[in-house]
């Protein structure tokens, strides 16, 4: 039980990827002011938690009963969503993923959609519910966001206190990291794909 606690949460905590978001939050971290940027934070990542915790809780009976989709086919296609983000990036760098967050008048959920409210994070929220009791499910999924929401205020005031001294510093951050975020993504795209695959065949068996 426990395995499948710290399995839930860390792949959580791996896909929601702060050092990605970070980046993908940039422009953000550099135009506002710390207070301002932790309250539009905490409002998206309760908007977020809020979402996985349904999925946690109702399973993929979501996407079998209401949707009247197999569970397999959301793996598959959001696995090719992440897959095509992730190169994109590694040819296009850190602006294609500023640009995927739209327009800025409701900021909360710009930030909450599409990177954190994505297919790779419900997918691995409906896993959770599937290998865990609810409230521990729920639990592995909130002690993710709260960490992922700790760093990323972390990497605010570590930008705030290095833009000033160093900008060099941070630009070549933001392409090392991007790149190096990118290949993980990739890779667990090509996961979910597989893990789909595997799904469809058993159902069909």
């Amino acid at each position: 039980m426990l395995a499948a606690f710290v399995e839930s949460a860390v792949l959580m905590l791996v896909l929601f990827n702060p050092f990605l978001m970070s980046i993908y939050l940039l422009d953000i971290i550099k135009e506002l002011e710390y207070g301002v940027f932790a309250r539009v934070l905490v409002r998206a990542f309760v908007i977020s938690g809020l979402v996985f915790v349904v999925f946690a809780w109702a399973g993929d009976a979501i996407f079998s009963k209401v949707l009247q989709v197999r569970f397999a086919a959301f793996l598959i296609f959001g696995g090719l969503i992440f897959l095509l983000i992730a190169l994109r990036f590694i040819i296009t760098g850190a602006g294609m993923i500023t640009s995927l967050r739209g327009p800025p008048e409701h900021l909360a959920g710009s930030i909450a959609m599409p990177f954190m409210i994505g297919p790779g994070t419900i997918s691995a929220s409906v896993l959770a519910g599937a290998h865990l009791p609810v409230l521990l499910a729920m639990a592995a999924i909130l002690l993710a966001l709260t960490v992922s929401c700790t760093l990323l205020l972390l990497m605010k005031l570590l930008h705030d206190h290095l833009k000033k001294r160093n900008a060099d510093l941070v630009d070549r951050y933001v392409d090392v990291v991007g790149r190096v975020s990118a290949l993980v993504i990739g890779t667990i795209a090509m996961e979910m794909i597989f893990r789909g695959i595997d799904l469809w065949l058993t159902e069909r068996g």
